[in-house]
């Protein structure tokens, strides 16, 4: 049995697991910073990469503990390094960096959004692949082709704001906490979504694309005339605005996606993310996987979050032997192509 130590510093979570090659979780830590961003009503990435510089070591040395095993007997460390944030990627590269060197083991390297696609093949407990991937988090709303667990070609994405960063934006312009996701799916619970008519930007295109920025500004002049002060809003108006703003973007990752099956012709759709665990996309894509007999995979809230134990991807690089130099570098940005 072999022992993996992963680590994932993409964003603003720092965390660490260690899985064994049978893909068993023996350990697992997610040390959050959404108190240190809170203030600014979304993630600074100078505050994310000093905050990773202080908690990188602390998380190793937990999760070891809760995985009952010495760091001697770790067999190889996981990594990380694409895409993210550049200084917070670098904090966990060059971890994994110095403990390969420390203990002469190999390095793996993790890409992150595979990574979250991953998620779903560890809750389904058994290959998801070939499969439809729809990745929506903060940085990222993205559409793939998973041929396998390290094959995918991008059909589509984000031409602008990300669904998670127009949720902390929209959470902000409300008056809402951070992060913007949770607050506002609580929020609509108690709000009518037809109360605003808002657009729905590329709905209606053949494009494989996601488009928030301007649903974004559209909430923001529900609230206020351009060049005007928003004033404070009354509860049930910014209920029934969470609750518009959310059920036009889950009409637009639903919508997409559905498109992405019919024109791929694909009926195993996986879904990973941040995003991910708002209750009304979950339910929406749950009511159209029953209604177009498509296989749907969406891991539990624990997976959808940044965490380390998705990383247990790199289990399959370690089985296909590829391993990296320790030259290895970051790739902070998300390319418009292949993800493999």
């Amino acid at each position: 049995m072999q022992r993996l130590l992963i680590l994932e510093t993409t964003c603003d979570e720092t965390a660490a697991a260690v899985v064994t090659d049978a893909l068993d979780v023996l350990g697992s830590t997610v040390a959050s910073q959404d108190a240190l961003h809170e203030r600014y009503g979304g993630v600074v990435p100078e505050i994310a990469s000093r905050a990773h510089v202080e908690r990188i070591l602390p998380v190793i040395d937990e999760t070891l503990r809760r995985a009952d095993v010495a760091i001697s007997d770790i067999d190889a460390i996981a990594v990380a390094n694409t895409p993210g944030l550049a200084g917070s990627l670098l904090v966990g590269l060059s971890a994994a960096k110095a403990l390969c060197v420390a203990l002469g083991v190999p390095l793996v390297a993790v890409n992150h959004l595979q990574a979250h696609i991953y998620a779903c093949r560890l809750a389904a407990g058994r290959d998801v692949f070939p499969c439809l991937g729809l990745i929506v988090s903060g940085g990222h709303s993205s559409l793939y082709r998973c041929r396998t667990s390290l094959e995918f070609d991008l059909l589509g994405g984000t031409i602008d704001d990300a669904a998670g960063e127009a949720f902390d934006k929209v959470a902000s312009l409300l008056g809402l906490p951070f992060p913007g996701g949770p607050a506002i799916d609580r929020a609509a619970r108690s709000g009518d979504p037809k109360k605003y008519d808002l657009p729905r930007p590329l709905l209606d295109s053949p494009r494989l694309d996601f488009s928030f920025s301007g649903l974004k500004t559209a909430v923001r002049y529900r609230i206020s005339r351009p060049g005007e002060t928003p004033g404070k809003l009354e509860p049930q108006v910014v209920n029934d605005l969470a609750a518009s703003f959310q059920e036009a973007v889950v009409d637009c990752l639903v919508g997409k996606t559905m498109l992405a099956l019919e024109q791929t012709g694909m009926n195993v759709l996986c879904v990973g993310g941040g995003v991910a665990a708002n209750g009304r996309l979950r339910q929406r894509l749950e009511s159209e996987a029953r209604t177009r007999g498509i296989e749907l995979h969406i891991p539990p809230l624990s997976l959808c979050t940044d965490n380390a134990v998705m990383g247990a991807i790199a289990v399959e690089r370690l089985r296909a032997g590829l391993f990296e130099e320790l030259d290895l570098d970051i790739t902070p940005g998300l390319v418009r192509q292949s993800a493999g």
